[in-house]
Parts: structure tokens; sequence; C-alpha cells
């Protein structure tokens, strides 16, 4: 097997990799949670947060629920790269194989602070800055870390008080707003859901 048919997906992995974990360190060690930057007008904010769950910001069961879906991400990539090796082995089309890399290095990215964002950081709070590699240890265990957001985009926010009268309830909020994108995310979230979109529409195409 050729070398340079394992280029693209490394490429890929290390690139998503380095640019989502450089983001979210400077994002940890430079911001409070809950703090905003805007970024272009308030339709694009910097917004600090994190998660003990799934991609944009869901959580299941506690603790134990982060302790299963820490260790059921390992087992996935690990299914999910030994798939890939397959796939390139078979020359298969390049943006199936584009597709595999950009899930395995978003999924990466969030494991990697599961597992040790938690024993590397202070705990960010809404009054303090997190440090990195304080001498008090970090905030938790192993693949008990938090998982950090901070790509908000609440293009369409309307206040329930100035909304139609057509738009129902549900719509809003405990805030009283319907926002439109609510969910706050990462560059590794951004990637799994970009490679699983792509997937489901043009597989048939790309085989």
């Amino acid at each position: 097997m050729k070398k340079k048919n394992y280029l693209l997906p490394a490429t890929i992995i290390f690139v998503i990799l380095m640019v989502d974990q450089i983001f979210k360190i400077w994002i940890k060690t430079n911001m409070t949670i809950g703090e905003e930057i805007p970024v272009f007008g308030n339709w694009f904010l910097l917004h600090f947060t994190e998660n003990n769950g799934m991609a944009f910001g869901m959580e299941f069961f506690g603790k134990s629920g982060k302790l299963i879906l820490s260790i059921f991400r390992v087992f996935a990539v690990a299914a999910i790269g030994f798939y890939l090796w397959h796939l390139i082995r078979k020359k298969t089309s390049t943006m199936i194989i584009f597709c595999f890399s950009l899930i395995i290095a978003g999924a990466l990215g969030n494991i990697l602070d599961s597992a040790f964002y938690g024993l590397m950081f202070s705990e960010s709070t809404p009054y303090n800055i997190a440090v990195l590699f304080p001498e008090s240890g970090g905030y938790t265990h192993f693949l008990h870390g938090k998982v950090v957001d901070m790509l908000y985009f609440p293009v369409i926010d309307i206040a329930k008080n100035t909304a139609p009268s057509w738009m129902p309830d549900f719509l809003f909020g405990n805030d009283g707003h319907f926002i439109f994108f609510r969910p706050i995310f990462n560059i590794a979230d951004s990637a799994i859901t970009i490679g699983v979109v792509l997937l489901l529409i043009f597989f048939r195409r790309m085989k």
C-alpha cells in the first residue's frame, strides 16, 4: 500500500484536530463561562460554554452517561478508523474517504476534551478563566472532562412580546426568545456534521 493513499485522510485529520484543539485551548485560557465575543455583528458570536454530553450541547444520564459516552466514542472511532483503512485499501472514492476522515477528526477532537481537559485545566466558571496545568491539578478525572463549545449563530432572534401572533408558544425558549440557530457547538462537531451530511446526500454518487 502506497503511503500517498493515506496522505489525504492523515492531513484532514491532523489539520482539523490541530485547529479544533488550538481554538478550544485559546477559549479555555482567555474567556470565562458565558462570555461572548461578537465576530460578525449579533449573528455570529464566540460564546464560551461547556457540556458533558453529545454534540451541540446535548446530555444524558449525568456522570454515568458521560463515562459511557466517552468510552463509546473511543470504540466508535476505532471502528470507523478500521473501516476507513479498509476503504483506502479498496481505493474507494476520494469523497467517501474525505467524509469519513472528517467524522474521525471530529470525534477525536471531542474525545480529547473528555479524556484530558479535566486533567489539564482548572475549572472554568463565570468568574474565573481556567488555568492550563494548575499546580493543584485539574478539575476532574480521566474521561470525565467537559467538551468546549463556542460557535454560536443566532441568525434569527425574536422576542416573544414582539413576535407575530401566529407563532406558537413552544417555539420560544425559557428566555422568551425564538432563536435560530440556538445550539452552541465547536469545530469538531462541525466536522462530524459535514461528514455525515455529505455521506447521506451523495453516498450513491460517490461509490
